[in-house]
């Protein structure tokens, strides 16, 4: 949801901040007032195209930053490509460019390119009017709505996953066939010198820890004969030794034990305590003669820890990594080896996995059939609600020669607005209004499926009137329930149904034309639905009324 969108020179406006809130909000003025530079707005923010003459007389450059609400979904496309993700939800987006200058975008506070940007774009919002940036236009969107309505998102995923399966065993057969005997013989040398010098290492997983320790011990042992010889003359062989000092206090235990016979435990916990000393300097001298290496052996586990640590350079970062390597070496020699055997196996999984391929495609081609006529007639009904009494909305399948991802399908959505009138794709609907009402339509059967939160329409009232104008409302302020609408319009009838009401006013200050936005309530929100009406009078203002107790 959008939270605030503030703009800074761009046309009209030098510094306007707006808030818009959950639900249906409704943008009105007079013609020419600039609320459309409001969507113009949001629609850089979005990704689309920077026009220099957008940045508003004798500034330098222009800023729109935009704060969303409940974006934590774009956490994995943010993390792709090194973007900060959202922190509790919310998403920061920043634009600016000028008239000198380039133009720069941020993410989060970090610079994005703005491909990535569009793509953001894509997943956050919808502009249903004189805009270009609508989702349902193209063919592939269209399919996955269809797929959408009729809960199709298992199967397509099978689908998906049976085509991934035969594009990798095709391309694995292509490979095979379009591999010259010469390069082929390369390929399995090169992998026999590979596996060779692993197969000779013959690695154990334990070694490398106990080759490090062995090399650390075996290249300090001078060092440690020298700790250790210190050690035993203070335990046992010097002056003032731990041995000799522990026998005069055996002596004293001795004298005292023949006065007080009850302190013999002591007696001989002091004796223990020698015996302990002694062992302690037997074990200290063995253990440091054991570590004392030869110059031939400190070399022979330099060596092997050399070549360790080079097959890991090369193979993999641990010994379990380069073994798990080696596995897949052979494996891949095997199948070069094999070359004639595999292109059977190949041949008869090519052959297997397409048949699933197809029965999977063609049940997933079923099911879209019998959806898109229910679809369509739910569309259709939304449509005569809207005001095109005579219109129809029909969606078209046709079969592809090959198979994709989707499976065999292309689907067309076709639109006759009038009786008699063939129907024709929704991409070649030259009425923006027109266009903006089928959206309408279409967004109101799908909103269950749709997972793009913002959904912007701009003269979607265009050439309608009374009761349309009264359900194009009913049908904004229904769409609201599941996102947040933002809605351009000049009629008190749609204006009414919304939850929030903005006024764009344009307004003269120190010689210059200002565009500014004024949150409505109350007798102000009357009097703009008066004057939307044509009249600020009392009459129009007891309309007024009345059309909002209606969405009350």
């Amino acid at each position: 949801m959008l939270q605030s969108l503030r703009i800074k020179n761009l046309a009209l406006i030098d510094d306007l901040t707006w808030e818009p809130g959950a639900g249906l909000n409704i943008l009105s003025g007079e013609t020419g007032a600039g609320k459309s530079i409001l969507i113009d707005a949001f629609n850089l923010l979005l990704g689309e195209r920077a026009e220099k003459s957008l940045v508003r007389d004798g500034a330098e450059e222009c800023a729109v930053e935009g704060r969303l609400a409940g974006a934590g979904f774009l956490n994995p496309l943010l993390e792709e490509n090194g973007l900060e993700l959202c922190q509790d939800g919310e998403l920061f987006l920043k634009r600016s460019f000028g008239v000198a200058r380039g133009g720069r975008q941020f993410v989060n506070g970090s610079p994005a390119p703005l491909a990535v940007l569009k793509k953001i774009g894509d997943a956050l919002a919808d502009l249903h009017g004189p805009h270009d940036h609508q989702s349902l236009l193209s063919n592939a969107s269209q399919l996955r709505a269809l797929d959408a309505y009729a809960a199709l998102a298992a199967r397509r995923r099978e689908v998906a996953a049976l085509f991934r399966d035969w594009q990798r065993l095709r391309a694995e057969a292509e490979e095979l066939n379009n591999t010259p005997a010469g390069d082929l013989r390369r390929q399995v040398e090169f992998l026999d010198q590979q596996i060779g010098e692993i197969r000779d290492a013959k690695l154990t997983v334990s070694e490398e820890e106990q080759l490090e320790r062995d090399y650390r011990v075996g290249s300090h042992s001078r060092r440690i004969l020298e700790l250790a010889g210190g050690i035993e003359k203070l335990l046992g062989d010097g002056e003032g030794d731990a041995l000799s000092l522990l026998a005069a206090a055996q002596k004293q235990f001795a004298e005292w034990q023949r006065l007080d016979p009850d302190c013999a435990a002591l007696a001989e916990q002091n004796a223990a305590a020698a015996a302990q000393v002694r062992d302690l300097a037997r074990e200290a001298r063995a253990r440091a003669e054991a570590t004392e290496l030869d110059a031939e052996r400190l070399h022979q586990i330099e060596e092997r820890l050399n070549l360790v640590q080079s097959l890991q350079r090369k193979h993999g970062a641990t010994v379990s990594a380069v073994l798990a390597r080696l596995a897949e070496l052979e494996q891949q020699r095997a199948g070069l080896a094999n070359r004639a055997e595999r292109m059977r196996e190949l041949t008869r999984l090519i052959a297997g996995a397409e048949r699933a391929l197809t029965v999977a495609a063609g049940a997933l081609s079923q099911e879209r059939r019998n959806a898109a006529p229910v679809l369509a007639k739910e569309i259709s009904q939304q449509l005569r609600e809207l005001g095109f009494q005579q219109a129809g909305l029909t969606i078209q399948l046709t079969q592809t020669a090959t198979v994709s991802a989707d499976g065999f399908d292309l689907v067309e959505f076709c639109f006759a607005p009038n009786l008699g009138e063939t129907a024709k794709p929704l991409k070649a609907i030259a009425s923006s209004g027109e266009m903006a009402r089928v959206m309408l339509a279409v967004k109101s059967v799908l909103a269950g499926a749709d997972t793009i939160p913002v959904l912007i329409f701009d003269e979607v009232d265009a050439n309608i009137g009374g009761e349309t104008a009264l359900a194009v409302g009913r049908r904004l302020r229904a769409l609201a329930r599941k996102h947040q609408v933002l809605c351009i319009t000049h009629l008190p009838q749609v204006a009414a149904a919304g939850h929030h009401h903005f006024a764009v006013q344009k307004t003269a200050a120190k010689g210059r034309t200002i565009t500014r936005l004024a949150a409505l309530a109350g007798a102000a929100r009357l009097e703009e639905l008066a004057r939307m009406f044509g009249d600020r009078g009392a009459t129009a203002q007891a309309l007024a009324g009345a059309l909002l107790k209606q969405f009350a």
